[in-house]
């Protein structure tokens, strides 16, 4: 090995940044933060509006699904983060935290120390909330969470919409209620944004103890004895954890590297020549997601943000950005939004909406020439389930992925709902002036047929995967509720694909969280 620490954590994500701010803050205890991509250096990656260039290209892997056989034969993008603080680094910076069931649910399937109460901590104590500071949210944590300070008046107009079919304002959606329409809080601070790694890494560069090495992808876990003791990256370079190897690559790269390492369903490793540390099932199993739909319509004037997209008033933008920190340029461009019911008998809401301020910000979205709007909805707890698997046994491949959309015919139809729900917000009267006609999916998708024939050619993913390495205390399992590989010891796995089921809302939140109570947990384990 050509160098040792105490803590080798892969994986510079939401999660992994936490990990290797925490473990730091020891300084007794070496910790080394591997990223296979680079530095957040670009200016885009701290203006809140650079999210519209995340899903075109920049610190992504640039990887797509299998044809998504229940969509016709449908291929998606699919972003995963290519950069130090992974999705926190590419997001639209939303801070939605899920339902309080979601995790008294895991809890209830044996997730001891994961209900409600015993995350929420987690979150107020990562939080530095510049409005709420209560049972619920916390200041002076790392991650700045703020109020969107550039919201236009159509927003004000869509609550008002929501309202005429009895959809009520929520103050905050991360509080005592999740239902309602509402300003998103973002993870940003000062009008930039609060990545993990600005949260976590930045201010910590200086620790003697923590090493971050961007540009440095693992080829694999190094496994000696039934033990983790270290990495081999991909120039051959290896690293030796004393302690623990920390997997941190999420809901898409950490199976992948672990069956890279020889840790997975044994008949697809022999299929493809990797050699078998540890047959495990659930490697790469229980892959959850939100699919997205949108409703896009067509404005009567300047009322969004597309009359940037000129590059004359994209200019002015940054202008008025560098002058006074507002303006588009400070917008996510997605902070408005809501939780509400396609299900009224489901335990708490069920899709999620976003309100996009333009059209065609993400890969793949139509853009209205003249200027317009986007809604979008995802059904939150999808019954479907897909799986990463190894396309050969070359870590320079990209993987597998399928989500397995709309496998379940519940799925499909609560999607339809959702989608449907949207319509309905916007064709009420509160927005009669700001929204000229309805363009996707337009007056001629009105029988559930026709929606889905929408749906498989106008749908994305919402980014939310997760649960393919899921937690748990069943055979089955992949990691126990401390996080720690079943059966291989020295290697726990820390990122959202420990989630034994997806979250009702955006997941960054919810994966710093998961970095901040594993950080205690490690602590506590190493001190006996």
């Amino acid at each position: 090995m050509a160098k040792g620490y105490d803590y080798v954590i892969i994986g510079g994500g939401s999660a992994g940044c936490v990990l290797a701010g925490r473990l730091s803050e020891d300084p007794s205890a070496t910790v080394c933060l591997l990223e296979a991509g680079g530095r957040d250096r670009h200016p885009f990656y701290h203006l809140p509006a650079g999210f519209a260039k995340m899903t075109k290209g920049i610190g992504s892997w640039g990887w797509e699904t299998v044809p998504q056989r229940h969509m016709r034969g449908r291929v998606f993008n699919y972003t995963q983060a290519k950069v130090i603080g992974g999705g926190s680094s590419i997001n639209a910076q939303i801070y939605t935290r899920g339902a309080a069931q979601d995790y008294d649910e895991w809890r209830q399937t044996g997730c001891e120390g994961w209900s409600y109460a015993d995350v929420l901590p987690y979150f107020r104590k990562a939080e530095d909330n510049d409005t709420f500071d209560n049972a619920y949210h916390g200041t002076g944590g790392p991650l700045g969470v703020s109020q969107p300070i550039a919201p236009l008046p159509i927003c004000e107009a869509y609550f008002e919409a929501a309202a005429a079919l009895g959809i009520p304002r929520n103050m905050d959606v991360n509080g005592a209620r999740q239902d309602g329409v509402a300003y998103y809080q973002l993870t940003q601070r000062n009008a930039r944004r609060s990545s993990a790694a600005m949260a976590y890494v930045a201010p910590n560069r200086h620790r003697r103890n923590l090493t971050v090495r961007t540009g440095a992808p693992v080829r694999r876990l190094i496994i000696e004895g039934g033990r983790a003791t270290g990495v081999e990256l991909m120039d051959g370079t290896r690293i030796a954890a004393a302690q623990e190897v920390l997997l941190s690559g999420g809901a898409i790269g950490s199976p992948r590297l672990l069956m890279l390492s020889g840790i997975g369903p044994a008949e697809h490793l022999h299929a493809l020549g990797i050699p078998v540390a540890l047959d495990q099932p659930g490697v790469g199993a229980n892959l959850q997601d939100h699919l997205d739909l949108y409703c896009i319509c067509e404005l009567t004037g300047p009322h969004s943000y597309d009359r940037y997209a000129r590059p004359h008033m994209a200019a002015l933008a940054g202008l008025q950005y560098l002058l006074t920190r507002k303006g588009p340029v400070a917008s996510s461009l997605f902070e408005t939004g809501g939780f509400w019911y396609a299900d009224p008998q489901a335990r708490s809401p069920d899709i999620q909406m976003h309100l996009g301020l333009g059209t065609g910000i993400e890969k793949g979205v139509m853009a209205m020439p003249q200027g317009g709007i986007t809604l979008n909805s995802c059904h939150l707890r999808p019954r479907s389930r897909g799986t990463v698997r190894l396309a050969s046994g070359d870590p320079a491949a990209a993987p597998l992925i399928d989500p397995n959309y709309l496998s379940d015919p519940h799925d499909r139809e609560m999607s339809i709902r959702g989608l449907k729900l949207t319509q309905e917000i916007m064709a009420q009267k509160p927005l009669a002036r700001f929204i000229k006609a309805e363009r996707l999916p337009g007056p001629d998708v009105r029988t559930d047929a026709a929606y889905f024939d929408f749906i498989c050619a106008h749908s994305k993913t919402s980014h939310h995967c997760a649960g393919t390495c899921r937690m748990g205390t069943d055979p089955e399992a992949v990691v126990d509720t401390r996080l720690r590989m079943n059966g291989i010891s020295g290697l726990r796995v820390v990122d959202n694909a420990i989630m034994p089921t997806v979250i009702s809302s955006n997941t960054n939140a919810a994966a710093i969280m998961i970095g901040e109570k594993a950080a205690d947990m490690i602590r506590a384990d190493a001190a006996g």
